[in-house]
Order: structure tokens, then C-alpha cells, then sequence
């Protein structure tokens, strides 16, 4: 399962913990926006149940066909002997005559897509909720490398437990029974 995320200067502000009559207080400065795209794929290996995190990061950039070709093409070269079944939303960059050449020069290359407005079924959200809206919230990250920098080490972190993959994979409603995998 596949999708995009970016993570902005702007922090993500939620609730936190902090002495009484201490507010706690984010200070950013709100310049040019500027993120970091992400494309990322939570991959289960059906024999093992094992799960990768695999992701392609693009600072300043939005993510487009041509980024979205290159993240299959990476794929296709990290799995050659595998077919790969690509489950992700209706993006235009998913469906994009790059993306569909691609598709069809290998044929092992099989692409799904996922009901208008139905995040719920994809793994690779909670992947993105994990890092996004909780461990990177409140960040007062100002550079766009150190941005780039936190935003990897936390999907290298999340990308590392089996334990967080999976729940992510069970949390999406389409996923398979993992303990029936192994």
C-alpha cells in the first residue's frame, strides 16, 4: 500500500503535557512554505508476514508523475523476482501516462487504486499519522534540511518495528489477517 504525505515547516500543534500555569508555547517562523514530500509503501512479504517501510523523499517538491514512475521503478529494482501488487488512492500523479507506461512494461508491476476518500484502507496512513501528527508534532524545525533530516528519522525509526508496521497494516481495513501469513 502507497501514498504521499508532506511534512511542512509549519508544525502540527497538538495537546501536550507542561507545568501548571506554564503554557506551553511553539515558536516557528512562518517564511516561505516549504515541505518535504514523501512517498512512502508499507510492503508485506505474503510468504513471512514481514513488512518494509519503503520510502523516496523529494524536499520543495510536490510529488508528480515522474516522481511517482521513479518510487515504482525502485521498487520494481528492490523486489526483481516478486510480483507487485501497488495499492494506492486516485492521486493524477498515480494514474499519469509516465505511471501507466511503466505499468505496462512490467507486467509484474500490478497497480490498484482505492475508493475516492478512503484513507481508512491504506496501511501506509497510519505510517504517516505516526510520524506526522504525533512524533513530529510541535517541531520548530526552521531549515528545510533539518526538516528532511527529522522527517527520515522518524520513518527510519517507525520503518524499523515490525511491531508499529504491523499495527498499521491491521489498522487499514482492507489489510490481510497477518498471524494467517506466517
Amino acid at each position: 500500500m502507497a501514498d504521499e504525505v508532506g511534512f511542512m515547516m509549519t508544525p502540527n500543534v497538538k495537546k501536550t503535557w507542561a507545568p501548571i500555569a506554564q503554557t506551553p508555547v511553539v515558536a516557528y517562523r512562518n517564511r516561505r512554505q516549504q515541505k518535504v514530500s514523501v512517498l512512502g509503501a508499507v510492503v508485506l512479504h505474503a510468504a513471512t508476514a514481514k513488512i518494509d517501510l519503503v520510502c523516496d523523499f523529494h524536499p520543495d517538491s510536490y510529488v508528480r508523475g515522474e516522481q511517482a514512475a521513479a518510487f515504482l521503478h525502485r521498487v520494481l529494482v528492490e523486489y526483481p523476482d516478486k510480483t507487485i501488487d501497488v495499492v494506492w488512492d486516485n492521486l493524477s500523479a498515480h494514474k499519469s501516462p509516465i505511471v501507466k507506461e511503466l505499468a505496462a512494461e512490467y507486467p509484474r508491476l500490478r497497480l490498484h487504486y482505492l475508493p475516492t476518500y478512503a484513507p481508512q484502507l491504506n496501511a501506509v496512513e497510519g505510517v504517516w499519522s505516526l510520524t506526522k501528527y504525533h512524533r513530529m508534532a510541535n517541531h520548530t524545525i526552521g531549515e528545510l534540511e533539518k526538516l528532511h533530516a527529522e522527517a527520515k528519522r522518524h520513518l527510519d525509526d517507525v520503518g524499523g518495528n515490525q511491531a508499529l508496521l504491523r499495527s498499521c497494516f491491521e489498522g487499514a481495513e482492507l489489510a490481510p489477517n497477518l498471524s494467517s501469513a506466517q
